[in-house]
């Protein structure tokens, strides 16, 4: 063998057993956002803030749509008890994709249908929405809800 054909063959070994274990950190990554998107869900239809806000960073921003952004822990609460006072919601998120930006930023696009209750009327109708969740990874490893923003997908009423 040539002088350098160890060190190489000892580098590219090396190369390969890291792009196996960054591909392992990122499925469980992936599995770690789902699990906070699905224990969001649960919240919302619980009207749950407590949990809601366990699950979003200490700067975190809620964008509900047609609304000014809630910046930081204590506006976030307030938004979504406001939220809360005024709907219930029953419904169901899809994952449409999870994407790792980097070890500690990853963004996830989901789409939600169910029905929403107007808790002033009794109300029920349809509810649909487009969401975008930015992910922050905090140094405990924990993934938390860093920015959220969404929009209705229902048509407009008439």
């Amino acid at each position: 063998m040539k002088p350098l054909t160890k060190p190489i063959i000892a580098a590219g070994a090396a190369v390969a057993l890291s792009a196996g274990i960054a591909a392992a950190d990122q499925a469980s990554d992936r599995k770690n956002i789902e699990s906070v998107l699905a224990t969001y869900e649960r919240a919302l239809n619980a009207s749950d803030a407590d949990t809601v806000l366990t699950l979003y960073a200490d700067d975190g921003v809620f964008m509900a749509q047609h609304s000014a952004p809630n910046v930081g822990r204590e506006a976030v609460r307030r938004a979504y008890d406001g939220v809360f006072a005024a709907i219930d919601l029953d419904i169901r998120f899809t994952v449409d994709e999870v994407i790792q930006a980097s070890p500690r930023w990853a963004f996830a696009r989901t789409r939600s249908e169910g029905f929403v209750t107007i808790n002033a009327t009794g109300d029920k109708s349809p509810e649909g929405n487009q969401e975008l969740f930015v992910f922050e990874k905090q140094d405990s490893g924990e993934w938390t809800i860093a920015r959220y923003i969404f929009s209705t997908t229902n048509p407009p009423r008439q």
